[in-house]
């Protein structure tokens, strides 16, 4: 439907109601407003609350399918997978692999970005410390080198829209620099950097984004504060700035009350992430997270050493986990995600966006989504 009418209540303002164009927003307007302006004209129906469509800035796949893949198809599946699940907004995280994989995995991304399937491209990898390689295939792992990552962003052809780098690496620096000239969103991760390194990499002047703080990355310790420190000492002495947090708060790799706590400081720099793999939405069992095998097992994905494999959580899910109200789940799965990766058309239901809605029951599970104008099944 090109033109369309969308009511019901949003945080903090009551019942309101959108015109939707063309799968944009284009008007918004109180319901009492409306009706005094329309006396004669029969309302819209009521559909509940509402929600911005959540945005996923860092997801690996879901539904069975996986995004690190050189099969269109099978990306597609997974992004729809997610659509469905309330994700509107989904980035899609490739994983350490060989260059020439990197490449063909890329390219098979590529067109799905230009239609709009997906919002861009994460490489988580491959410039990361081996001591904190988590999930990620050691064998493959790669020191910083500012020419592969011309390579791998010259094939994304501008659809890369963020990378994961160590910044205590030898050639960090250069590679930095070569993301922050190519407007590629810089994040920091899977490191063993002390407290001044990450701390100098987080003042930058640009936007940057920390890899699933407290995952791959040292504990905090009172002396020896390392990555997890740095944000919160940057976080609670003046506030994020251009600093996001990706957490992945599924109660699996970090604790609700750390989650609580990174908000208190900066609510408006929080960024819930899914890390979601294939076996998302699926039972338990054995996956892939790019070579390496997976056992799922009461819902929780390990690699054979143990180590935690992405989750098998959507976004929606993790964004209602414990006491979490609408509001704050509007602000750190929808619009925190969205300012992380300066996406200006999603994480707000104002006109001018993309005409992304989630309708939630009263424990703020999805009932409906509609993307880019079209209510998904």
């Amino acid at each position: 439907m090109a033109w369309q009418r969308v009511r019901g209540s949003i945080c903090r303002e009551g019942d309101v109601v959108f015109e939707v164009m063309n799968g944009m927003i284009t008007n918004r307007e109180g319901f009492a407003d409306w009706a005094q302006r329309w006396p004669m004209r029969e309302p819209p129906p009521y559909l509940g609350r509402l929600c911005p469509g959540l945005v996923d800035i860092h997801c690996h796949g879901g539904g069975g399918h996986t995004f690190c893949t050189t099969n269109p198809d099978e990306a597609r599946k997974a992004a729809e997978f997610h659509h469905r699940s309330g994700s509107t907004t989904v980035v899609a995280s490739l994983v350490t692999a060989r260059e020439e994989v990197l490449q063909a995995q890329i390219r098979a991304l590529r067109p799905l970005v230009h239609e709009g399937v997906v919002a861009g491209i994460h490489l988580e990898g491959p410039f990361l410390a081996t001591s904190r390689c988590g999930a990620q295939d050691p064998r493959y792992l790669a020191k910083p080198d500012a020419l592969m990552a011309r390579r791998l962003l010259d094939v994304g052809e501008g659809t890369v829209v963020m990378m994961t780098i160590a910044p205590e690496l030898p050639g960090a620096d250069e590679v930095v620099e070569v993301l922050d000239e190519a407007g590629v969103t810089v994040a920091l991760g899977h490191t063993d950097a002390d407290y001044t390194t990450f701390r100098r990499a987080l003042d930058a002047p640009k936007r940057r984004v920390v890899t699933h703080l407290g995952n791959a990355m040292a504990p905090l310790h009172h002396r020896n504060l390392g990555p997890v420190g740095a944000v919160v000492h940057k976080f609670s002495t003046g506030g994020g700035g251009m600093t996001y947090v990706e957490l992945i708060a599924d109660g699996e790799h970090v604790a609700d009350e750390f989650v609580e706590m990174i908000a208190a400081l900066d609510n408006s720099n929080v960024a819930l992430v899914s890390d979601a793999m294939a076996a998302t939405g699926k039972p338990d069992g054995r996956y892939r997270l790019g070579e390496l095998d997976v056992v799922v097992q009461d819902g929780v994905a390990r690699l054979a050493n143990g180590a935690l494999a992405g989750s098998t959580s959507t976004l929606g899910g993790i964004a209602r986990r414990g006491e979490r109200s609408a509001f704050d789940m509007e602000l750190y799965a929808s619009l925190g995600p969205a300012e992380a990766l300066g996406l200006a058309d999603v994480g707000r239901l104002e006109p001018g966006n993309r005409a992304d809605f989630l309708v939630l029951d009263d424990d703020n599970r999805v009932r409906k989504a509609m993307r880019r104008g079209e209510w998904l099944s």
